[in-house]
């Protein structure tokens, strides 16, 4: 089992400039040290249904009325504001920039609980005799006898067959090659709602590991 970087595709030129947009840093470096209520906030306000940060600040009382504190009330503005500008982009763009932030906010976490030169983005996992997928693997972990391999997605909706073939095909040739690959789901959604969507697929998901907005404190390590 080997890691390769993905072809210099149109569309890797393209999404690269998403990626570098400085608007996905700034919203993963403000949603890695985040509650889950202020998670909650970010994905509502990033989907756009509204651009009045009055109306947010009355939905979510707790993280902007009196009874929050003043860091946490800071920091909840901070989180309102860059996901404003967020939703305020086009839709396909607000689409890509989405998910340029869950791929940033899952690569921060994940450098806490195996450092950052482990962590990498965009890439390909080859085994011999197997051809290669097209498509990379959002961010992977390679780290010899404790590689990891994930998916991530804006929503519950787009978890597919596809995606979940892919994840297993990749554990089960590095099963072959007795190496040990973790392969999951980070999914910026309910885990409610990406359990209704994966009890809807045919395909594998046993070994598949699922991160929720609920529990991607544990990517890092923390049980927070």
């Amino acid at each position: 089992m080997r890691f390769q970087d993905a072809a210099r595709d149109g569309r890797a030129v393209v999404y690269a400039g998403v990626q570098a947009d400085p608007l996905v840093a700034r919203a993963a470096t403000l949603l890695a040290d985040a509650s889950r209520a202020q998670r909650l906030l970010a994905r509502a306000v990033m989907n756009g249904e509204s651009s009045e940060p009055d109306r947010w600040r009355a939905m979510f009382p707790t993280l902007f009325g009196p009874a929050a504190d003043n860091a946490g009330r800071e920091r909840s503005e901070a989180i309102l504001e860059a996901s404003l500008a967020v939703a305020d982009r086009g839709e396909q763009v607000r689409s890509q920039v989405r998910g340029a932030v869950v791929e940033e906010l899952t690569a921060l976490l994940l450098g806490r609980r195996v450092g950052t030169a482990a962590v990498r983005r965009e890439r390909r996992i080859l085994f011999d005799g197997v051809r290669a997928e097209i498509h990379p693997y959002d961010v992977t972990v390679e780290r010899d006898g404790a590689a990891e391999a994930w998916d991530c997605k804006w929503g519950a909706r787009g978890i597919n067959a596809d995606v979940l073939h892919q994840l297993d095909d990749a554990r089960g040739h590095a099963t072959e090659e007795d190496e040990r690959l973790l392969v999951g789901l980070v999914v910026f959604d309910a885990r409610r709602s990406c359990d209704v969507r994966l009890a809807r697929q045919t395909a594998p998901t046993a070994a598949t590991r699922l991160v929720s907005l609920e529990t991607l404190d544990a990517l890092g390590g923390s049980k927070r």
